[in-house]
């Protein structure tokens, strides 16, 4: 009922989760992720205690292949599971029990784990690894983003399509750096979920994401003139006030205008 993957950032800092299913709330049940201790997915007849036990094992530093064996050698019903485990280092595994309804299987490499059942086909496991291999440039929420797409694409769930999430993990990446939670999205009930999830995501990079250094610009002379000028028209006495009414604290820098924030700037004073 559901294709995943779950994968390790390239410096090995970040885990996570992206997940669709012609399945109500698929992000309430799949997956689950420690920062520096690893993720995975729990699909098909899915054993949720698998989140729970499976984080343990991987605390204790057992491998993702190993975790797998403890999980299902426990559990009578392993037959009709699916399973995706990656550990902070070294490869993924997958488990596909010999129940779970056609197509179903997975691939699993260094650092990913990828599985499907009810699909299509198998193209969908290929495509999203072909996707997830050509990404390795990518921050890891967009590189799960996009292999999750070229599963969609490929026919994903033979069923049809209800439910997305994505759920990534990275020591201090949540807001404010309060948390290790980087990215949780989900998309409990749409007709086109995985494409709404590529729009949250997108909203999620703009509102949480952190600048470019190599982008800054110098907040000094006519630019800070400018800045000041504008947020005095909008009711401003400074730009910390302002990013924090639109949600763009995230994005603020002493001493310098992300030029994402800039173009924000700029267009709400157009708009006032």
């Amino acid at each position: 009922m559901t294709f995943s993957i779950v994968g390790r950032s390239t410096d090995g800092q970040s885990l996570g989760v992206a997940v669709a299913s012609k399945f109500l709330a698929v992000g309430a049940a799949v997956p689950a992720a420690e920062a520096g201790v690893g993720a995975l997915a729990t699909q098909a007849f899915a054993n949720l205690a698998y989140r729970v036990q499976g984080l343990a094992m991987l605390r204790t530093g057992a491998s993702a292949a190993h975790v797998i064996a403890g999980l299902t050698a426990a559990d009578s019903g392993r037959a009709g599971r699916q399973l995706g485990v990656v550990g902070p280092s070294g490869p993924g595994a997958t488990f596909t029990g010999e129940e779970c309804f056609d197509w179903a299987g997975g691939v699993a490499g260094d650092g990913y784990a990828i599985q499907g059942n009810i699909l299509t086909g198998p193209e969908v496991v290929a495509e999203m690894e072909r996707a997830w291999l050509a990404g390795a440039g990518l921050p890891l929420p967009r590189r799960l983003r996009v292999a999750l797409a070229a599963g969609d694409a490929a026919g994903g769930d033979r069923r049809g399509r209800q439910s997305a999430a994505l759920f990534t993990v990275r020591r201090g990446a949540g807001y404010g750096g309060m948390s290790d939670v980087e990215v949780d999205l989900r998309v409990d009930d749409d007709p086109d979920p995985v494409a709404r999830l590529g729009g949250l995501v997108e909203l999620w990079d703009l509102y949480f994401g952190k600048p470019d250094p190599a982008t800054l610009l110098p907040l000094a002379g006519d630019l800070a003139t400018e800045v000041r000028d504008r947020l005095a028209v909008l009711g401003y006495a400074s730009l910390d006030a302002w990013a924090g009414v639109e949600n763009l604290e995230e994005r603020l820098v002493e001493g310098a205008i992300d030029p994402l924030v800039l173009e924000r700037l700029r267009g709400a004073h157009r708009g006032s």
